[in-house]
């Protein structure tokens, strides 16, 4: 966006390179502090219980006892099936529209692999026939298909259609993609009931003493820049960083031990998770007595996880741990003495100690369960308000039990104010968690194996399920990887109109869950006339349209959008023309990033000129340079960059023409106006 720098001659040429490189795309986080609680704890508590009579039943039913289950079992129609054994032969006894459909995704997966149009189309036929007999999940894919313009022409009422049809059919995909569109149109009230559903579905499939399976969302990109550092991070067992910490394991750091076992026993940083090895690391880390190893080895035979489920161990092994002083080991004692398992009986009284004493020492599952104990009266008097004030805490580190609970409690009004915006958002992060998340893991090792084609494919599916990280990494591939034939369309590959629609379109979605980098994005679309459904040709512009999307990445405290309103007021281009709001937008762009200090100062200097001489040649020719621009560019690229010199003359230049009309101002001696002050220099 070099639009930023034309307020002065030389500055065009430099003002948004040394801006934007400054800009790196932060987490868009809802914040739910505790101006939220209810005013009037009694009146909760007796709404309470009535109207959620389970919170106040002293049966402890946050985990269930049952076997632990593949992620498949819990998302019927996944995908992940054909990822991970995509040469695996149907079951001969399955129904003919599941293998109709099986067959149908694992070629839509290797034809975006191959970049083949005709194996794709070949797919997407399968896919439709499938869903033609009423197979939900076909009919899921087939919406994802008409969603996304993908062999078949884009149609957005065709894909709520079919998605409609699958999430009767029981697919949980599909939920997730109707209750992100019912949230983008604001029907809160349809979008809370199935993302409350999605979130009680996720939370089934989480940990019993731990957070749910991390399903890390890797940016692929850095601004408009390949995120190096991350990827290398996520190369799984072929980082270098893995392989120097399983040589100190192998040579007995028990460090390094218990750090190999956590890799492998949550699948981080693109390890594969596995629980065989997890147990193996973690048993020889106890044998040289890691506390941290010991309380996930009690864990894992609280669950039954890679091992044969024994309480008895896990009370020895979790015991030994808290007796090292590890604190989270508290917190699986205490679940175990509310449940009875592997003591003698159920003790709430100890449990609530051991709960207190992991709260004490900032475990957020401490604080969690306790609250739990509070709001139910397990052990305690019930008490809503402090429940409430511990559920906070532990949904602030990230815990989604936590957050589950506070979405619940927020959603109904006990405690909090009721608020069914702030309930869907909350329930909305965690059906995130669930396991239909698997793919973005899964996208990601396409990406760095550099199966784009697949990547892209993978991306888009979670794209339509609204995970911010994947349309921002979609977004960026259609865009980064322009030249390349791994878009396909509505008929064989992605035309120029076909591909940067789809990428402006995703942009869009992940600025509205506050991506500023994908805002800025969609901003500049506008301004420059980008946009397809403004002009085919990209020749029209839409200031306002951009002024809305730099807005809401100034929202997020970006310094670049905070820049490009300050340009915009001072040439009242979708914004009204206003010299001091410019000089604010400006200031508060340097105020927000150092990296501003060289733009914001020549804007400033523009600012001056425009003020003291608004019909003189010098603002003449500032206002003239958007149309001179290439030319520049040109001239700059092939001449001044090539010696170096560009900034050291753009500061000359602008520096030499602001003192020689001070000077001329000065000798002419005249007085500035009360009403106008010279605000602009410092």
């Amino acid at each position: 966006m070099r639009r930023a720098a034309i307020s002065c001659v030389a500055v065009l040429l430099l003002c948004h390179a040394l801006l934007a490189s400054s800009l790196r795309p932060r987490q868009f986080v809802y914040v739910f502090a505790n101006e939220h609680l209810s005013e009037s704890s009694s009146a909760s508590s007796a709404a309470g219980e009535g109207s959620e009579g389970t919170e106040g039943s002293d049966e402890w039913d946050e985990f269930g006892d049952s076997e632990s289950l593949p992620d498949v079992d819990y998302d019927q129609g996944s995908w992940l099936p054909f990822l991970e054994s995509p040469s695996l032969l149907d079951d001969p006894s399955s129904d003919a529209r599941e293998v109709q459909y099986a067959s149908g995704v694992r070629h839509l997966i290797s034809a975006a692999s191959s970049g083949d149009s005709s194996d794709m189309e070949a797919a997407a036929a399968e896919i439709e026939a499938s869903a033609s007999r009423g197979y939900p999940h076909a009919q899921s894919a087939l919406g994802f298909l008409y969603g996304t313009g993908l062999m078949r022409a884009h149609s957005r009422s065709k894909s709520l259609l079919y998605h409609h049809f699958a999430a009767e059919g029981g697919n949980l995909q599909s939920k997730m993609v109707l209750a992100y569109n019912y949230l983008r149109q604001e029907v809160h009230e349809k979008a809370l009931e199935l993302y409350s559903e999605l979130a009680e579905a996720a939370i089934t499939s989480f940990l019993i003493l731990e957070e749910s399976p991390v399903i890390e969302h890797i940016r692929i990109h850095s601004g408009t820049e390949e995120n190096q550092e991350d990827l290398r991070k996520s190369r799984g067992e072929a980082d270098e960083n893995f392989q120097i910490t399983e040589y100190q394991a192998l040579k007995g750091d028990s460090a390094a031990m218990y750090q190999i076992g956590l890799l492998y026993y949550y699948g981080l940083r693109g390890v594969k998770r596995d629980l065989t090895r997890a147990l193996d690391w973690f048993s020889k880390a106890v044998e040289k007595q890691n506390p941290k190893a010991m309380e996930l080895l009690g864990e894992m035979y609280a669950r039954g996880a890679g091992v044969e489920r024994n309480y008895t161990k896990a009370f020895r092994w979790l015991s030994l741990a808290s007796k090292h002083k590890y604190y989270s080991a508290y917190n699986g004692l205490g679940y175990l003495y509310v449940k009875g398992y592997g003591v003698e009986k159920k003790n709430y009284t100890k449990a609530r100690e051991y709960f207190e004493k992991a709260a004490e020492n900032k475990v957020p599952g401490g604080f969690y369960n306790l609250g739990v104990l509070y709001l139910k009266g397990i052990g305690v008097k019930r008490n809503i308000t402090k429940a409430c004030k511990l559920l906070l805490i532990a949904a602030e580190t990230g815990q989604p039990k936590a957050i589950y609970r506070v979405a619940r409690l927020s959603h109904k009004g006990i405690g909090f104010k009721k608020d069914l915006h702030m309930a869907t958002l909350l329930y909305k992060a965690v059906a995130e968690r669930g396991p239909w998340g698997s793919l973005l893991r899964w996208a990601l090792e396409s990406y760095l194996k550099g199966d784009v084609g697949k990547s892209l494919l993978l991306y888009s599916r979670m794209a339509e399920l609204g995970y911010e990280v994947a349309q921002s990494n979609a977004a960026w591939i259609l865009d980064k990887f322009r030249e390349q034939s791994i878009c396909m369309g509505e008929s064989g590959f992605c035309s120029d109109a076909e591909r940067h629609t789809r990428a402006h379109s995703l942009w869009w979605q992940a600025s509205e869950q506050g991506n500023e980098h994908a805002a800025l994005l969609v901003g500049d679309a506008y301004y420059y006339g980008r946009i397809t459904d403004i002009n085919p040709e990209g020749t029209n512009r839409d200031f306002e349209r951009a002024a809305e999307a730099y807005m809401h990445a100034r929202s997020q405290s970006n310094a670049q959008a905070m820049f490009n309103l300050g340009y915009m007021h001072e040439h009242g281009q979708g914004l009204p023309l206003d010299l001091h709001l410019a000089k604010r937008y400006y200031d508060q762009a340097l105020e927000r990033d150092a990296a501003a200090a060289m733009p914001v100062k020549l804007a400033l200097m523009s600012l001056w000129i425009r003020m003291n001489y608004a019909d003189s040649f010098m603002v003449k020719v500032i206002d003239s340079l958007p149309e001179l621009y290439p030319k520049l560019e040109l001239w700059v690229e092939e001449v001044l960059m090539d010696e170096g010199n560009a900034t050291i003359l753009t500061l000359f230049a602008c520096l030499l023409a602001v003192l020689y009309l001070r000077e001329r101002q000065r000798r002419q001696a005249v007085p500035v106006a009360p009403h106008q002050p010279d605000i602009f220099l410092n």
